[in-house]
Parts: C-alpha cells; structure tokens; sequence
C-alpha cells in the first residue's frame, strides 16, 4: 500500500474511469491507463503537486457468475500496470445477490480492489441492497484481520459517477475521463483560524480553495488536451490526514465551537459546504465537506473523549458532502441493525433531493463500545469503537420490499 505523505501538496489521487475488460481480462487497457496516470503524476508534480495516489475505476457491475476469478485477474493486471487502487465499479440495486454472496470473498481475497453498492432502487430505498450489505459487511468483518476489508467497500445513494474518492468511484462508461481529489482540510483551517467575523471566514475560505485548486484544474486540462480524455474537474472535498495540522474536525473548532459535535457543529459544517459550492473551480463528485472519523485525528480523538452515535454523525450529512465514513463500530452489530443505518443513509439522500452519501462501515471484530481500535494504517487514527443501539429493522427486512 503506498505510503501516505504529509506536505504543501494537496492532490490525494488521480483516478481515471474506463471500462474494464470483461469477462476475459486483457492487460493492454491497463497498460495504457497506468501509462496515462504515470504521466499525469509526472506533469501534477513537475509544477509542485505531489501525487499522493493513482487509480483507475470501472463502470457498473452487471452478470457476473464469476466475479472472484475476474476480480482477481483485473486486480493483477492492474497492480502490474502500476495502477496503486481498482475500484471495480458499482452494483446497481438490483445486484443485492451478488453484494450478499461475492463481494465478500472478492474483497478479502485482494488488497487493493474497491468496490461499492447502490441503495437505491428507483425513488426507493432497496431493502434487499441493504440488507446484501449488511451481510457482505459481517463477512469481510469476519475473514479479514480488524475487519479492515471493509475500508474497501462502501454503500452509495446517488453517487454520481467521475468520483475520484474510492469506493464510491465509478465510470460512466464509454470513453476514459479523469478526476482528482484534493488533500486540503489544512486549508480549511487555516481560514478558519483567521481574524474576522463568519461572512469574513467564509469568503476567505472560498479564495483560499479556489487559489489551492488553480494549478490543478490548469494540468488537468493540459493533460486533457495532450492524451484525449475528458478532464471531469476536482472534487473539492477537503479530505483531511490524521494529523491534527490537517483536520477538519480541528478546522471546525478553530472556527468556534469548544469541541467537534458540540452545538453550533452543524453550522460550521454548513458554512464549510457553502464555501465549497460557492468557489468557481471546475468541481466534481461529492465537493463538499468530508468527516471520516478515523482519517481525521481530531475527530478520532474527539470521538474516543465522548462518543457520538451513528445517527448523531448521520444529522451532519443533511450538510455535508459523505455520509458515514470509516465508522468503528462492536463486532457483533447485528445484520438487522447494519440494514437499518444503510436504508437511513439511502432515506436521507432521497429527502435531499438525490443528495449523494455513502456508508463505509467498520465492525471491529471481538470489540465491544468504548474499546480502542488497533488499525495500522497510514491514514487513519485509531480512536474507540462506538456505541449501537442493540436493535435494527428486522421487520423491515422480513417484509422485503
């Protein structure tokens, strides 16, 4: 797994969508893909951008009989391309069998493959998604060491595609483009830490992300014009590193409130998400504002110190740009009550308007609430395991659809 840098240069990945071969797997689309993010690195990093990660997507996953066989076949081509992550694409709703019986296996067979599934089916939550995720969940909890598999999966509800955070990364389809996501919760707190009053903060923060996203778009669209794929934008999440110099969470106590999750949390959240929208760069994906608790020090600290429920964090997604994301949680949470969280993220992203979130949820084996996690990952923060509820929506999962 590449190794995670701290430094001036804020572009955490470049990741270029196309349509992975299938059923066969050929090398040759891979080597072009790892050929062009080389390159890309090379360009973003001639002007002082280091690249910390390239990736490659694929577009949605339909029919597979076979999906462990050609997983792993696509996951060595690319690693031998040079490619750092796959995201294998996205199961549409209708592919809850394929969630509830292969992912499981396909993730915890490989190590750098990514894959997510859609909740929602038409204007509804699908119940049987959910429930397909709640399971895959329980079983990459169960056959990979911490449960870590799960870092690789996440469930999505209208995530469009051209993401370039993973796993919600996805293709279109036909013709490669390319994105990039941004490293730039220092940023954030740097505007937020300056003199004046909020309307002052705000407008700083919108200079400061725009300034900060300037040489990017430029490259980008340079390197559009020389290789032939569409340049789709930047997504100006603010993606935080677990290290409080690069923390939203301490970006929005610099702002004003004594502690992340106090009252007056979800206003700065707001404020940050305004700012996001309200800057003139070319943006894509989720661009808004990114809490996962355990890559940001301060929200892993501040979550270990006193412990917010799931749905506590969920309240911040009406505003935010992720939803639930790297979320530790007791071992033995139940399938049904795994089902509910991801019918209620898919619930919320209906009632704003087809607003994008996802869920990536960690159930830590043998942990119990209040536990210290023991993850060894250079872009997290370990913190404590949070706290169920002990119940779930099992007659919803009775009744189906």
């Amino acid at each position: 797994m590449p190794s995670a840098t701290i430094s001036a240069v804020k572009i955490r990945a470049v990741t270029l969508g196309l349509d992975l071969p299938a059923p066969e797997v050929a090398a040759a689309p891979f080597e072009t893909a790892g050929r062009f993010l080389s390159n890309a690195k090379a360009a973003f990093e001639q002007v002082g951008l280091e690249v910390q990660t390239t990736r490659a997507a694929g577009a949605e996953l339909t029919h597979f009989t076979d999906l462990q066989r050609w997983a792993a076949e696509t996951e060595s081509a690319a690693r031998a391309a040079g490619i750092d992550y796959l995201s294998l694409g996205r199961l549409p709703a209708s592919g809850h069998h394929i969630v509830a019986e292969q992912v499981a296996p396909v993730l915890a067979a490989g190590e750098t493959v990514f894959v997510s599934a859609d909740l929602v089916d038409g204007r509804r939550p699908c119940v049987a998604m959910a429930a397909a995720c709640a399971r895959a969940v329980k079983q990459l909890a169960a056959t990979t060491p911490l449960g870590f598999g799960n870092l690789r999966f996440a469930a999505t509800a209208h995530c469009p595609p051209n993401i370039p955070f993973l796993p919600a990364a996805y293709h279109a389809g036909g013709a490669p483009q390319f994105s990039v996501a941004v490293q730039a919760a220092d940023v954030v707190l740097e505007a937020l830490s300056g003199p004046g009053g909020m309307a002052d903060i705000e407008d700083r923060l919108v200079e400061r992300l725009e300034a900060a996203a300037s040489p990017v778009e430029r490259v980008g669209d340079e390197l559009a014009a020389r290789y032939g794929y569409s340049f789709v934008g930047i997504d100006l999440s603010p993606a935080p590193f677990p290290s409080d110099d690069i923390s939203i969470g301490g970006a929005l106590e610099s702002g004003g409130v004594e502690r992340f999750g106090a009252p007056g949390t979800l206003y700065l959240a707001a404020l940050v998400t305004r700012a996001i929208r309200r800057t003139r760069v070319r943006r894509c994906g989720f661009s808004g504002l990114m809490l996962p608790l355990l890559e940001d020090s301060v929200l892993a600290r501040r979550a270990g110190d006193c412990p917010p429920s799931v749905h506590e964090l969920l309240l911040y997604s009406a505003v935010c740009g992720t939803g639930l994301d790297t979320i530790p949680l007791p071992g033995d949470v139940s399938e049904a009550e795994l089902t509910g969280v991801y019918l209620d993220v898919a619930a919320l992203s209906i009632a704003l308007n087809a607003k994008p979130l996802t869920a990536r949820l960690l159930p830590v084996p043998g942990a119990t609430a209040g536990d210290s996690t023991a993850f060894t990952f250079d872009y997290f923060a370990n913190s404590r395991v949070l706290p169920i509820r002990g119940a779930g929506a099992v007659g919803v999962m009775e009744r189906g659809k």
